[in-house]
């Protein structure tokens, strides 16, 4: 009998019909490539693997961006644009969805606590989450606004996926998990900024969901001290999965399984 599919993703569909539903999911064929990393070499299932894009956006990687204004040196962030560049179109090309997740905050910012106030305006007095940015009028990190949006040198196609977060961490109050758990995904590729806060928060919880995490060390970056950087590293590798360069994944993307 022919049965109509019913789901939002081949990973986590059913079949069905007028008169019977069939729960068996159909699986999906592994494309398994290998790569060097740290501290042991890889095989991952493109099949089940997606890459976590986090924070590339104006206020923090762009001239007259939040950052640029409060006197941070955005040039540290600006390093993983060059090679997210390069190796995200291969990973396209192989399947691999590009999951962008950055701060989108609401106007009315109903859903942020003090604390998360407090990252961004520690006096209560500066140009915080939802004010404008004086060189462009922009809000900061509010959805819609020019300080929310990617930056131009990445422009994602429209059939990437997009998420809004509103804290350190995508997976808290955003659909990340449930999105990532209906395309199959069990194996997560990191890259953005900043890698010891808003990266390294994301990378937590995907461990502590049960994801596997390669941190992409050259598509990742902070405006923290070098030691933040080293630190986020050395706990990556030592605690919650992988890191890697997205050289050696380009090269395990062309080599032949």
């Amino acid at each position: 009998m022919l049965l109509n599919p019913l789901g939002s993703a081949p990973a986590n569909r059913w079949g069905v019909s007028a008169d019977q539903a069939d729960l068996v999911r159909v699986p999906l064929a592994p494309r398994p490539i290998v790569f060097k990393a740290e501290p042991q070499d890889l095989r991952i299932d493109l099949s089940r693997t997606a890459c976590i894009v986090i924070d590339m956006q104006n206020d923090f990687c762009a001239p007259g961006g939040w950052l640029a204004h409060i006197g941070v040196d955005i040039a540290p962030a600006r390093t993983p644009i060059e090679p997210l560049k390069r190796v995200l179109p291969a990973l396209r090309e192989r399947g691999v969805p590009i999951v962008w997740v950055n701060w989108g905050n609401r106007a009315d910012r109903l859903n942020l606590s003090p604390s998360l106030h407090h990252v961004y305006d520690p006096s209560g007095d500066g140009v915080g989450l939802g004010a404008p940015t004086p060189a462009t009028g922009a809000k900061v990190l509010e959805k819609g606004s020019w300080g929310a949006a990617i930056v131009d040198d990445l422009a994602p196609p429209e059939t990437d996926i997009f998420i809004d977060k509103y804290r350190m961490s995508g997976f808290w109050d955003t659909p990340l998990d449930s999105i990532l758990r209906n395309l199959g995904v069990s194996t997560l590729l990191f890259a953005g900024v900043n890698s010891d806060q808003c990266v390294l928060c994301t990378l937590q919880d995907a461990n502590f969901l049960g994801y596997d995490c390669i941190l992409l060390d050259d598509c990742a970056a902070t405006t923290s001290p070098q030691f933040c950087a080293d630190a986020t590293r050395y706990n990556v590798k030592q605690c919650f999965g992988f890191v890697a360069s997205s050289e050696a994944l380009s090269q395990g993307l062309k080599d032949p399984p």
